[in-house]
Parts: structure tokens; C-alpha cells; sequence
């Protein structure tokens, strides 16, 4: 039996994209903090697919050494697929944003993304069918106005991630490295970038994408022999690329 992991599962992208893949046969290892909104997501599951394994693993993973326990007590399970999908995003001007909030998500957008890749990709680059693929953002490839320190997460994240795929492909490695770049998405994204109890995405947001659209897109890329998926911030569509940034190999 193999499985997908998917960090950041209780909710929003995270939880679409489990039952997408679940409507496929794909067995999960689901990843949140939330404890409860993962038992809600594998009875959904089950109710729908009930030959789906669906096995939950509750953890913060913005303190690293839950990333490596995290990823060692998943030894007995064949990985198929890992994504990293855990992460917020914070709205403030740099000298006005909120430091111990900023450390946490350093912590989880990069650094917890970082551990869990290389361990994935330490014992299965070379395993055929294998895939990694990392949630950036459209502020992965654009700085936004009063978001900047949470687009140059995202920006690490898109150039990791496509550095990463350079360097599998020209090792001749099995595994394929991709990164979905959402645009704004209906989720608890701008509640917690904000800072607020609850956040109207209708009438607030000129466009924005639901959880489910971007789940969907998520499995176009996870299709697909692209690199990047990524919406158009001003049409909103989504596209299949190449590597955006350049790379230059190393000759010695």
C-alpha cells in the first residue's frame, strides 16, 4: 500500500485536495494540529470511500524537531507522494508586523517545509512514481504590497522547490519536484494573515478561487510533467509551466 501525505490537511486546500485524491484511491497520512477537524475529514472520507486507508498524524509543525518526528513515525508507511501544504501568511507593514508571529511562520513556511522535503527526498528520489510538491504562492513569484515578509517565504518555497527539480532531473532521479502557486483562495488564509475572528471573502476579494477549484488544480499539476502550477493573478486562470527562475548549473 502506498500512500500521500499531505501537511496542513484540516482545512482549506489541505482538506480538498484529501478528499480529491481520496476520490482517486490514494491512500493519506492527513497532518494538522487540529486533532478534530481531522477526524471530521477521515469520516468524510470513509463515508465516501471506504476503501481509502485515511491515518492521522497530529503535530506543530513550526517547531522542527516535530518535522523529523513527523517524519519518522511514518517509516512503517510506503510514500507515494508528499506534500507540503502547512503554512500561514501575515498581512503588516515589516516594522509594524508581529515578530513572534513572523518567527512561527519562518518557522513552518520555510524551515519545516525544508526538514520534511530533504528527508523525502533522501529516500525517494529514485523510487519510480514518486512526487513532491510544495504550496507557494502567486506572492511566491510577485511581492505584495504589506505581505512582503510573507511573499519572501513564498518565494523560497517557489525557488527551492525549482531549484530541487533542476537538480533531481539532472541526476537522473525518478521523483518529480513541483510548486502550486495559488492566488487569493477561499479559505482561513486571510483570517489568520489578518488577524481577525472571521473574514468575508465575497464583496471583500474582487476574485479569489474556492478550496475545491485549487484542489483541482493541484491534481492538474500532480498530472502533469510541469514544474510550476500557477493562477494569473489579474485573469485568474491557472496555468501549467516550466521552471519560472533561472538556474544556472554548476560546471565544477
Amino acid at each position: 500500500m502506498k500512500y500521500t501525505v499531505i501537511t496542513g490537511a484540516s482545512s482549506g486546500i489541505g482538506y480538498e485536495t484529501a478528499l480529491a485524491f481520496a476520490s482517486r484511491g490514494k491512500n493519506l497520512v492527513i497532518v494538522a494540529r487540529r486533532k478534530e477537524q481531522l477526524e471530521e475529514l477521515k469520516s468524510e472520507i470513509a463515508r465516501n470511500h471506504p476503501d481509502v486507508d485515511v491515518v492521522i498524524r497530529t503535530t506543530d509543525l513550526s517547531v522542527a524537531d516535530n518535522a523529523y518526528k513527523l517524519y519518522d513515525s511514518l517509516q512503517e508507511f510506503e510514500i507515494e507522494t508528499w506534500m507540503n501544504n502547512a503554512g500561514f501568511g501575515n498581512f503588516a507593514s515589516i516594522g509594524n508586523q508581529n515578530l513572534n508571529k513572523i518567527e512561527t511562520m519562518l518557522h513552518l513556511n520555510i524551515e519545516a517545509l525544508t526538514i520534511l522535503s530533504s528527508l523525502f527526498v533522501r529516500d525517494y528520489a529514485n523510487v519510480e512514481g514518486t512526487q513532491l510538491i510544495n504550496v507557494s504562492s502567486g506572492g511566491g513569484y510577485t511581492i505584495v504590497g504589506n505581505a512582503v515578509t510573507y511573499c519572501a517565504t513564498k518565494f523560497y518555497v517557489s525557488a527551492f522547490t525549482e531549484g530541487l527539480s533542476h537538480e533531481l532531473k539532472s541526476q537522473g532521479a525518478r521523483m518529480q519536484a513541483k510548486v502550486l502557486a495559488p492566488a487569493a483562495t477561499e479559505t482561513e488564509f486571510a483570517k489568520h494573515a489578518f488577524d481577525v475572528k472571521d473574514f468575508e471573502y465575497h464583496g471583500t476579494v474582487p476574485k479569489f478561487h474556492t478550496a475545491q477549484e485549487m484542489a483541482g488544480f493541484l491534481l492538474d499539476l500532480y498530472d502533469s510533467d510541469k514544474v510550476v502550477g500557477i493562477v494569473d493573478g489579474l485573469t485568474y486562470e491557472f496555468e501549467l509551466r516550466n521552471a519560472i527562475f533561472n538556474y544556472v548549473e554548476r560546471t565544477r
